[in-house]
């Protein structure tokens, strides 16, 4: 099989490592539009059955011919590009997923349904962390019972040794963590969609040492469409951020000074955005070079089976990969992507369409394949 990765960060090269793990897969096209600073894990690889690729994927014409070339591709761009990356896929009757992240651009994509249909591949958006894994597992649940009163999803990406102010370190783009924190969440109450305030509705989470006492709040992105499609069928349904306790008070005044607004504001002179400024001046401090991450997770179904009340929970914890040098959210995040991408490409995915991962992926399957990576999600009472 011939793999496509669009985007050679993070996510990106954990992608295309996987990808050259497996034996079926005779070529990885990793292509961005700089590729000077591969991470040393993917230089054993690289001429042999790994072909970085330059491209701008701006550039319509480049990008489709590479998309013709391949029986999958896995787009781990940032969101704003994963309509028109899927509508090339679509296109070119190639099987296609990307990381996600955005719920409006989900059904964007979902209009490409007739044309998959029609080219007989598959279009799986939001297949990365949350959303993503945490969707399958939370339709796991939801599939296992008669009716579901309540689902809560919980996810964090966050250093192994915190340091103040923040206690965070940055796991992945920093820009999307900031639009997280700063856009309208969609939950279920009472069966019906509502939308809730970012950082808000904090709550105390307890995991197992060495992770401990966490706290938990409300950011957007992590339900993808499942609070719409749940509408009047499910009571209790929301996605909440992790950090260690703190985050989201300090978070939440910087917010509300403006200092993660995107209207330029006046400095003596300068028109000056201020995200951007909070971005350059905090995203260096918060960079750490060799700072060992890890994700905990933790998904919550309860509801009915045969007229007696039934809970099911799902949990992760996950580390750095020290040996290769791979963090615990590129593993969580990129080697769901190429799972997913994989699944497409081995026809492991029953129907053509356009599908969100909790529509589509066979959730056993799924947690198999992250188990045989070492990524070890466990049922807990």
């Amino acid at each position: 099989m011939r793999m496509l990765v669009l985007g050679a960060g993070l996510q990106g090269s954990a992608c295309a490592y996987d990808l050259l793990q497996q034996p079926d897969v005779t070529e990885v096209r990793l292509a961005d539009l700089h590729l000077d600073h591969l991470p040393d894990f993917l230089a054993p690889f690289s001429g042999r059955k790994l072909i970085p690729t330059p491209v701008d994927v701006r550039d319509r014409d480049a990008v489709h011919a590479l998309v013709r070339e391949s029986n999958a591709v896995m787009c781990a761009l940032p969101y704003y590009f994963n309509l028109d990356v899927a509508r090339h896929a679509a296109e070119a009757g190639v099987h296609f997923c990307d990381l996600g992240g955005n719920t409006e651009i989900v059904f964007q994509q979902k209009e490409l349904d007739p044309l998959a249909r029609e080219r007989g591949i598959t279009i799986i958006p939001d297949c990365g962390l949350a959303p993503g894994m945490v969707n399958i597992l939370a339709e796991m649940g939801i599939r296992s019972m008669d009716s579901v009163e309540r689902v809560r999803i919980y996810v964090g990406g966050l250093p192994q040794n915190p340091e103040p102010p923040l206690h965070y370190q940055i796991v992945y783009s920093l820009e999307g963590v900031l639009d997280y924190y700063t856009t309208l969440s969609w939950v279920l109450r009472d069966g019906m969609q509502a939308q809730v305030k970012a950082l808000s509705e904090r709550e105390t989470m307890r995991f197992p040492a060495p992770v401990g006492e966490l706290e938990a709040f409300h950011t957007a992105g992590g339900l993808s469409t499942m609070a719409f499609k749940y509408e009047g069928r499910i009571a209790s349904m929301e996605y909440k951020t992790l950090r260690y306790p703190g985050h989201a008070h300090i978070m939440e005044a910087i917010r509300d000074l403006g200092l993660l607004e995107l209207e330029p504001v006046d400095v003596k002179g300068v028109k000056v955005v201020p995200r951007d400024l909070f971005t350059a001046a905090a995203g260096p401090r918060l960079t750490k070079a060799r700072g060992r991450d890890l994700v905990a997770l933790r998904v919550t179904v309860e509801g009915m089976n045969s007229g007696h009340p039934v809970r099911r929970a799902w949990e992760l914890i996950d580390y750095y990969d020290a040996t290769h040098g791979i963090s615990a959210m590129m593993r969580a995040t990129g080697y769901s992507l190429s799972i997913t991408g994989l699944m497409q490409a081995r026809g492991q995915i029953g129907e053509s369409g356009v599908f969100t991962p909790d529509e589509a992926i066979p959730g056993k399957k799924y947690v198999e394949e992250l188990g045989k990576r070492g990524v070890v999600i466990k049922e807990v009472s």
